[in-house]
């Protein structure tokens, strides 16, 4: 028998107020806080209205799965915010060695698609940053420009420890800093989100399509349209 506790709603209104610091989320009159017991202070009614509805939507037992703008608020002020500099040296280090740069060798339509999803995006972030980074057949490291990897890491500490807390996601599901930048500067999400799967999906062309791979990207792109939809509404 299982003596495992479970969370179950306990509140009937979920409801959200300005605050001096922004906005506020509540169960009946207690404030949702974060798992460290920290007033869950968010940037803007936006989003403090999508993870009311969140809440809201609870029916008996609590889902963490189900609240996946709570968990990026939650990590934003308990881990992004006290940890900012390091965090952003994780966030940019993903540019030293981005998944676009690393290309195919054979075969041809391979090299053609990767070209045809890729190429546009680095140029837009050369264009966008004044950042173009050096594209490479294999696997080989190849070091970027410095110059590019200091305005991309200086792009980076501007951004506030919430818009932070969705571009490390975004870029760690992807595997490219420059997919998740694209996000940011409103690419469509689709697109983006073929141009990080584009190697995984040429892999089920070839092989066909494993069921747990496939579950698996599926969580993944749930995982990054909510970090984007979370930094949409900032």
């Amino acid at each position: 028998m299982s003596s495992g506790w479970t969370a179950k709603r306990f509140w009937t209104s979920t409801t959200t107020e300005p605050t001096t610091d922004g906005w506020q989320v509540k169960l009946d009159d207690r404030v949702l806080k974060t798992p460290g017991k920290l007033a869950l202070t968010l940037p803007s009614e936006t989003l403090a209205t999508a993870i009311a509805a969140e809440w809201a939507g609870i029916d008996g037992v609590i889902n963490p799965l189900a609240l996946p703008f709570t968990r990026l608020a939650n990590t934003a002020l308990e881990k992004v915010a006290p940890l900012r500099a390091e965090v952003i040296d994780e966030i940019a280090a993903y540019g030293a060695s981005d998944l676009l740069c690393y290309r195919a060798s054979e075969p041809v339509e391979l090299i053609a698609r990767q070209a045809a999803l890729w190429d546009p995006l680095l140029i837009w972030l050369a264009r966008q940053f004044h950042a173009p980074l050096i594209v490479t057949t294999g696997v080989v490291p190849v070091e970027q420009p410095a110059a590019s990897l200091f305005r991309l890491r200086s792009e980076l500490s501007g951004i506030s420890a919430f818009g932070l807390t969705a571009l490390y996601e975004m870029t760690a599901i992807s595997g490219s800093l420059v997919i998740a930048l694209a996000a940011r500067g409103g690419h469509d999400a689709e697109a983006l989100w073929q141009a990080a799967r584009l190697d995984e999906d040429w892999q089920v062309q070839i092989w066909g399509v494993d069921d747990e791979a496939a579950t698996a990207a599926q969580r993944k792109k749930a995982d990054f349209m909510s970090a984007l939809q979370f930094l949409q509404m900032l």
